[in-house]
């Protein structure tokens, strides 16, 4: 279902509304905090929730705040007043959850969409990529954010490693791995020489994938980008299939941002019911169908199958595969893990 320029205007129209209009005495305010990459996306759904309220008679304002996902989580560790939270990994939330800002229990925490980690290449894919392994290549420059800040980069570093180590994608697993399990996957020699390679082809690591976006898209840098499967498709909706052309790898992971509700001391019970509102109306079908429209997995089925075409399916492993994401946080990205060993020349 392709979207057609005028449909994009018209929905650039009202995140613009949605970000600038003044609140009113009368508003309910509601802030929302998020990752880079959604902000199309929820500046409509946004627009949608706050109709919804008016028409029961309620005036309610949404906020939205981007940013890498990690720095997100920084700032409402340092202050910022959140409602909600959107971030592109649960490692992100674990810093949260430890002063007790969000609830540290998987029943406070909604997936109301999923994505995966694809490749962008020029228009013709004049070096032909075909796959994850191209990217190792002497004559590729690829363009990824830079995994210390950015959660997509994250999955994507993960996307990379559990391809090089031959992770089984779309097996039943455990809800974890044994612990020598995760040990030998982190010891992977085959897949610390792989993205050691491929991000020694890296030229310069964003804070975010959408910096990244801009780096590969405008600045005209690398010859391929890897991204999150909605950037990946909001960079040709917004130049055409003529200059850029997507890579669906062989395999990838499966991505489940986390939204959770976040703990004020200023809470009342009509912000903290409002805030509960605007959670389940993300997995409504109005809600679904605009995270459908902007290339994020639906998670509810029927919406899923609406857009099949859109969202063609892909062999996915889990971050269960990698001890879930307190291990992966710490062995792969924490000080001194497997990323900081990598030795990319002070990166």
């Amino acid at each position: 279902m392709i979207r057609s320029v005028v449909v994009l205007a018209v929905l650039a129209a009202l995140v613009a509304w949605v970000l600038m209009a003044p609140t009113l005495a009368s508003e309910k305010e509601l802030i929302h905090v998020s990752y880079d990459s959604t902000r199309e996306a929820y500046g409509v759904i946004n627009r949608m929730f706050a109709d919804q309220e008016r028409a029961a008679g309620r005036s309610v304002a949404v906020r939205q705040s981007h940013g890498g996902s990690s720095k997100q989580a920084r700032a409402v560790l340092d202050g910022l007043p959140a409602h909600v939270v959107s971030l592109a990994l649960g490692a992100d939330l674990l810093p949260l959850q430890h002063v007790g800002l969000v609830a540290d229990s998987p029943e406070a925490l909604s997936v109301p969409c999923t994505s995966t980690v694809v490749m962008v290449v020029r228009g013709g894919n004049p070096r032909g990529i075909r796959d994850w392994d191209d990217l190792a290549r002497p004559d590729v420059r690829v363009i990824i954010a830079n995994p210390r800040t950015s959660g997509g980069a994250r999955w994507g570093f993960l996307a990379l490693w559990g391809h090089a180590a031959s992770l089984a994608a779309d097996e039943p697993a455990s809800l974890r791995r044994p612990r020598a399990a995760v040990a030998v996957l982190a010891g992977n020699e085959k897949a610390r020489r792989f993205v050691r390679a491929v991000f020694g082809n890296v030229p310069v690591l964003d804070t975010s994938t959408r910096a990244a976006s801009a780096t590969f898209a405008m600045r005209g840098i690398g010859d391929a980008l890897v991204a999150w499967e909605a950037e990946a498709w909001n960079l040709i909706d917004e130049n055409g299939a003529e200059r850029f052309k997507i890579i669906y790898p062989s395999r990838s992971i499966l991505a489940e941002p986390p939204v959770a509700l976040v703990r004020r001391a200023d809470d009342d019970p009509g912000g903290r019911a409002l805030a509960e509102s605007y959670v389940r109306f993300l997995s409504s079908p109005a809600a679904q169908r605009v995270f459908a429209l902007f290339r994020f997995r639906p998670t509810d089925p029927h919406t899923a199958r609406l857009f099949a075409d859109d969202l063609p399916p892909l062999p996915m492993f889990t971050i269960d595969e990698f001890g879930g994401w307190e291990t992966a946080q710490r062995t792969y990205f924490g000080g001194g893990g497997v990323f900081d060993s990598l030795d990319l020349a002070g990166r």
